[in-house]
């Protein structure tokens, strides 16, 4: 085979390509029903979980050979532990580690478009394949005058196509989500709007630096320095750190005040960026961060960052307190401002969804209801997931004619969420700091 040929077998399929490529994935899962339910009638003992793991494993390899936000709303579903079904969770969870890597002629086209010059020409060594490979982009390891870099690469149409990509998402959204049409496009705005900042590589280098700056007094926490005259709109060169991601590290068998340790400079770090700096690392999977020599946390990637609007923020917090001494009337104005109730609902409805809503942020809020929380804690995430199937399987919510919740709050809930799970995963226990307002 030709290199010519190899390169064009590697380019990015255009976006007639993708559809049917959604398209013949539909066609797959729906056979693999038709085989499931044909190999039961054989053998009564296979169940449910069977026809989930071959559909997560479709729909994960379309996903990835789609690359872009196709690839990274699975990387999303697979942060939430009661979003999807065990075997999609699982297949998902490689979206943040892996995904098929970028052919190595089409890395030295990005850096021609870019710098008019290939990566050998910018650095004095240069990995030709990729070191990581995710959903928007894939890292080579580099090196520079003794120096050790890590380069971030974006693939090739990911920004153009995140739009369209949505639409090809949204029919399995729907259907993994149990959501309905009217709550997923309410969001859809904001997910896509995040997408976009996420493929612009300059304003990822500007947040990165603004602030892991502004973060560097936090003990136990690491950030790469960026290099502007390395980068571009799709290029980010940064340093290279040396260490573990999560799960790696978990199976070195780390001692508990180790684990502690790395669990509260994960507090730390969101405790800052939310409450004083009012934009956060909207993105807490455990492939952005890298555990180093000496219980050190390092936060490599800032592409994903939420700016917290001040009422929002105000409205939202206040319910999270413990103690919620507020009269009747100012707590319908956040539930107004917050979206969880609106005029067009009945009585019985904002009574309902008060409560609901009161008793889903009271669960979120628990650690910061006490000063230090043990996150090994599985019953408070047992009490979390059965909540969400109450609230995913509830009649008023099923047939509510208007979605509920500000959109602000999907990248919260989720930044929240995700760094509950990560100090799960870790069984630590933290002082849950927090401002005196909220105490």
């Amino acid at each position: 085979m030709t290199q010519k040929l190899k390169e064009q077998q590697s380019i990015p399929v255009s976006k007639v390509q993708r559809a049917a490529k959604f398209i013949s994935t539909g066609a797959r899962v729906g056979g693999n029903y038709m085989k499931h339910y044909a190999k039961k009638v054989v053998n009564p003992s296979l169940t449910r979980d069977d026809l989930d793991k071959s559909n997560a494993t479709d729909i994960y390899d379309s996903l990835s050979e789609l690359k872009g936000s196709a690839l990274k709303v699975a990387q999303m579903m697979a942060m939430d532990k009661n979003m999807l079904p065990r075997a999609y969770q699982d297949k998902f969870t490689m979206a943040q580690y892996s995904a098929p890597p970028l052919s190595y002629p089409l890395v030295v086209k990005t850096f021609q478009q870019h710098f008019n010059k290939g990566p050998e020409s910018l650095f004095d060594t240069f990995t030709p394949s990729a070191v990581n490979a995710a959903s928007i982009g894939q890292v080579h390891q580099a090196t520079k005058d003794g120096k050790i870099y890590a380069v971030k690469i974006q693939y090739p149409g990911v920004a153009s196509s995140v739009r369209s990509d949505l639409k090809l998402v949204k029919p399995f959204a729907l259907r993994l989500l149990n959501m309905n049409e009217r709550e997923l496009d309410h969001y859809m705005e904001e997910v896509e709007e995040k997408l976009l900042e996420e493929t612009d590589y300059e304003l990822e280098v500007r947040r990165s630096k603004e602030i892991s700056e502004a973060c560097s007094h936090i003990a136990d926490l690491q950030f790469p320095r960026y290099y502007e005259s390395l980068s571009s709109p799709r290029i980010i060169t940064m340093d290279w750190m040396e260490g573990l991601h999560l799960r790696e590290w978990l199976a070195t068998n780390p001692d508990q005040q180790a684990k502690n340790r790395i669990g509260q400079a994960l507090w730390d770090f969101y405790h800052h960026q939310v409450h004083e700096l009012k934009q956060v690392h909207a993105d807490p999977h455990p492939g952005n961060f890298i555990i180093q020599d000496g219980n050190q946390l390092a936060v490599i990637d800032f592409g994903c960052v939420k700016v917290i609007p001040e009422d929002f923020y105000t409205g939202y917090f206040s319910l999270i307190k413990k103690d919620l001494l507020i009269n009747e009337d100012e707590l319908n104005q956040i539930f107004y401002g917050l979206e969880f109730i609106s005029n067009k609902d009945s009585e019985e409805e904002k009574i309902y969804f008060k409560n609901t809503f009161k008793e889903m942020i009271s669960l979120l809020g628990k650690p910061f209801h006490v000063d230090h929380f043990d996150f090994a804690d599985d019953g408070y995430f047992q009490q979390i997931f059965a909540l969400g199937d109450k609230i995913s399987n509830d009649k008023m919510f099923r047939k509510s004619k208007q979605a509920r919740g500000s959109r602000h709050g999907l990248y919260i809930n989720r930044t929240y969420f995700g760094l509950y799970n990560l100090l799960n995963q870790l069984q630590a226990a933290v002082d849950t700091t927090k401002p005196e307002w909220l105490k």
